[in-house]
């Protein structure tokens, strides 16, 4: 493996988030991501056992996603479902606010939720997912502060389930606001080198996608060609 490749690879979350994912096919990912070190897997919570047993020896973190795709659960249901995935060997969740709230400007609210589960979860990475494709950009903005003010280790654009995943200018926007003060994960529709490759120029510093093979193996032929 080249040091080019493995760079690539650690910015990409290898994520299998579809409803009707099975076992086989979370076995083919984790399996790829020790193949090709991706920095993660991302899978839904039931499956984080059988993906710390597969990953087991190698140095690919496990992530997962709290309050999945729609954030409009209880504070003390995210709570408790966020512990629960710690203990199953959860490394970083990726946590999706309650976006009515943002909708409704009660911004305390929402602060106070992201604070309240880190606080819960110490020591592990938090991605606050604050679905973009719904906000204004005043909204993104404010939604980018709170996360960031509350503690969070990243924002993160979409749950790859809205109208629209990551969009270019929104990474922009965020980027231009925090400053380079927190991590910013794009993800939703991230199918190609050429796409990645943009974000990461726009300011993005993780990229979860479901491509994350398509795209190293089409890095390697680019390099090949040189």
């Amino acid at each position: 493996m080249t040091a080019d490749k493995l760079n690539l690879a650690k910015l990409i979350d290898h994520s299998l988030l579809k409803p009707d994912a099975k076992e086989r096919d979370i076995e083919k990912l984790c399996n790829e991501a020790k193949e090709y070190g991706f920095f993660s897997v991302c899978v839904h919570p039931c499956f984080l056992k059988m993906v710390k047993h597969m990953l087991k020896g190698s140095d690919v973190k496990l992530a997962t996603v709290i309050g999945f795709p729609l954030g409009m659960t209880l504070p003390q249901v995210k709570i408790f479902e966020a512990m629960g995935c710690v203990e199953e060997g959860a490394e970083e969740l990726d946590i999706v606010i309650n976006i009515g709230m943002v909708k409704e400007n009660k911004w305390d609210i929402v602060r106070r939720e992201i604070s309240d589960l880190i606080t819960a979860t110490p020591n592990t990475v938090h991605k606050i997912i604050i679905e973009t494709a719904y906000l204004s950009d005043d909204e993104k903005i404010k939604a980018s502060l709170t996360a960031m003010e509350a503690g969070a280790e990243f924002i993160k654009t979409s749950t790859g389930f809205a109208p629209t995943g990551a969009v270019l200018r929104d990474i922009e926007l965020i980027r231009s606001v925090t400053n380079g003060k927190i991590g910013i994960k794009a993800a939703g529709g991230i199918k190609t080198l050429k796409d990645v490759l943009k974000f990461i120029e726009a300011g993005a510093t993780r990229l979860g996608t479901s491509s994350g093979v398509e795209i190293v193996k089409e890095f390697i032929s680019g390099l090949k060609l040189k």
